[in-house]
């Protein structure tokens, strides 16, 4: 009896999508299944993709929008229904698919009377947007309405600080998470010795469930590959000061190397785009104004790790694609 128990508990896992349904373009529904599971992993499992769909998959929004010559956010605007707030926050309800890392710019410039959409925005080619049909404004005489707005991908909710009000650009609370909702139930069968896990996933459109489960997924497996590779020698544990030096590779040593090197390269004239980064590093390092190596040796670890989204991995695939493509042994 008990062998027959082991042996179901070590079947292959398998899941199926059992019901899949888009409510609206900004609402997608679906149902997954995953068994067989020993008892006790199905709550193991649910909480912890419960936690990745919601906090650790990125999504783009709208994050800044500047008008002209507007004195505060609840300003009313001759010929336009909406107030400066009211159109802030139908900015914000505006649902965006991309594959960009940073910042982009868009803009909206049309002219009344008409009803002001989604349609109207002009964006950068590596942006899409899921419903077409979100009001912004009504224009409801012939003037003329132009917008500059900010498009970011990020993760989470994040509140901008109000700043630059001067110029008319003005700060959007944005809701990165893609997935709106999630719900995890669990069946016993089996004498109550298997399980069965049932996952409910909500999302706003620009991720389906099933492309939501499958990215949250990844970054599961990724926030636990440290763990299969790191060495306890990686580690550099100093008594007095009860402290972890994080193994950063020394960079910046290495690029002094870099430039004594018998080749002599000349860093100020090789860009990070002949580089072929990762487009994450390249972002991140360009927005941080990193465009030539020369600029890249003249940062510290400490300089790198302050950059926006660039963490340590990153600075060891940085290290890899420099050794590959300059083919310099650090």
């Amino acid at each position: 009896m008990v062998l027959e128990k082991i042996q179901v508990s070590h079947q292959p896992w398998q899941w199926k999508c059992v019901e899949s349904r888009t409510d609206s373009k900004r609402l997608s529904y679906g149902r997954f299944i995953l068994s067989p599971l020993i008892k006790g992993q199905a709550d193991t499992i649910g909480i912890a993709m419960r936690r990745a769909l919601l906090g650790e998959l990125e999504g783009t929004c709208i994050t800044r929008a500047k008008f002209e010559k507007i004195p505060h956010e609840y300003s009313t605007i001759i010929g336009i229904q909406e107030s400066v707030q009211e159109i802030l926050m139908n900015l914000k309800d505006i649902v965006l698919r991309s594959n960009l890392y940073g910042t982009c710019d868009a803009s909206i410039c049309v002219r009344g009377p008409r009803c002001v959409t989604a349609k109207d925005i002009i964006l950068p080619p590596s942006v899409e947007i899921i419903d077409n049909t979100q009001p912004i404004a009504r224009l409801t005489e012939p003037i003329d309405l132009c917008i500059g707005l900010q498009i970011e991908r990020n993760r989470g909710y994040c509140i901008k600080t109000p700043t630059n009000f001067k110029d008319g650009s003005y700060p959007i609370n944005p809701v990165f998470m893609p997935v709106r909702n999630v719900n995890h139930s669990i069946h016993s069968y089996g004498n109550e010795n298997e399980e069965i896990l049932f996952m409910e996933i909500w999302t706003n459109g620009s991720l389906t469930p099933r492309e939501a489960l499958f990215e949250a997924s990844r970054n599961l497996i990724d926030l636990f590959l440290p763990f299969l590779y790191a060495e306890e020698k990686n580690l550099d544990f100093e008594e007095n000061q009860h402290k972890v030096t994080l193994p950063l590779f020394n960079f910046h040593q290495k690029l002094i190397k870099l430039k004594a090197s018998k080749k002599r390269i000349r860093l100020k004239s090789i860009f990070i785009d002949q580089l072929e980064f990762s487009p994450r590093i390249y972002n991140c390092l360009k927005k941080a104004n990193i465009h030539t190596l020369l600029d890249l040796s003249n940062k510290s670890e400490e300089d790198l790790m302050r950059i926006e989204h660039l963490c340590i991995e990153d600075v060891n695939e940085t290290l890899t694609t420099l050794e590959k493509y300059l083919a310099i042994s650090f």
